[in-house]
């Protein structure tokens, strides 16, 4: 009646969107403490002349863009970021054909492999392993008096092969080493992803008279696409900012003629020498960069991806 409706008190409707920017707020708040400012410091001190002479203080003093003048026109950031990304691709590529092939072997139920558990263990562990003690590791092993020298030696070598002398065998074991870190947490990855798919799918493939190869190249890799770009963006990041590996195994010199100094390590020059308008600016030219491949490989896979379902 029209009459009990005014009567009716209206109940206060209770909003929990207040509840979820309190939760949130200690992130943001840790966010712009820990990296915001930095970032934005970073961004101030490119543009300013800063750096130490001995006990001298130079600057601070606004010169424009003359930090980045200085860096491009040196001539060696292009070719630190030429050994940065051949380090990256020798070490990717295998990892994600490798990853791959783990993946698909684990998840296929009609493999039934035992002890699954147990390899999934084994080949994540590396992953968890510090990079400086696998660093020193490799160093002690292959330095020209190791272990994997004397057994060369002792199967008829003349001389020790002289590992972190030769750019292809230094790059070659910087490679390894991120390889042997970095692919266990690839195929845990990959594996969720193919976990993922519909069953149904494979079964229908194999009903209609489709091959393991077709199944995994028509169904299985273009389902999982979403969580390969992820993988291909994050190793990416990750691989444009090596430094520790490289670092500790080339003592920070990048030998052989400078051909594993990567552009982290070539940053790190500039704040270890107390240059730190030259090393904000390199920071900077990192950053953009970064976000510039990731958005370039972003927009290609995700427009494949869009292009096909249409």
């Amino acid at each position: 009646m029209p009459g009990l409706s005014h009567g009716v008190k209206k109940r206060k409707s209770v909003s929990y969107a207040k509840w979820g920017y309190f939760f949130i707020a200690p992130f943001f708040l840790v966010f712009a403490v820990f990296s915001l400012v930095p970032l934005l410091s970073t961004f101030y001190n490119s543009f300013f002349e800063n750096y130490m002479v001995g006990l001298l203080h130079i600057g601070p003093k606004f010169v424009g863009l003359e930090n980045y003048k200085t860096i491009f026109l040196n001539g060696d950031m292009p070719k630190y970021m030429g050994n940065t990304v051949i380090l990256w691709l020798m070490c990717f590529i295998p990892q994600v054909v490798f990853s791959l092939l783990l993946a698909a072997w684990f998840t296929n139920a009609s493999l039934r492999i035992k002890g699954q558990g147990f390899f999934k263990t084994v080949i994540y562990l590396p992953n968890l392993i510090m990079a400086t003690a696998f660093s020193m590791l490799f160093y002690a092993m292959f330095s020209d008096s190791g272990p994997v020298n004397s057994i060369l030696m002792s199967m008829g070598m003349e001389n020790p092969y002289r590992f972190l002398a030769n750019i292809g065998s230094t790059r070659g074991l910087i490679a390894l080493m991120n390889f042997l870190m970095w692919f266990g947490n690839t195929t845990i990855l990959l594996m969720a992803a193919m976990l993922g798919v519909d069953p149904g799918l494979f079964e229908a493939a194999e009903i209609d008279g489709a091959t393991s190869s077709q199944i995994f190249f028509k169904i299985t890799l273009p389902l999982i696409k979403p969580i390969l770009t992820y993988v291909f963006i994050t190793s990416m990041i990750g691989g444009l900012q090596m430094f520790d590996v490289p670092q500790i195994l080339t003592n920070g010199n990048g030998n052989p003629s400078r051909s594993s100094m990567t552009l982290v390590m070539y940053l790190n020059k500039h704040l270890f020498s107390k240059n730190y308008g030259l090393g904000g600016a390199v920071s900077v030219i990192l950053f953009f960069l970064c976000a510039a491949l990731s958005a370039l490989v972003y927009r290609s896979l995700t427009g494949r991806m869009e292009r096909g379902q249409a």
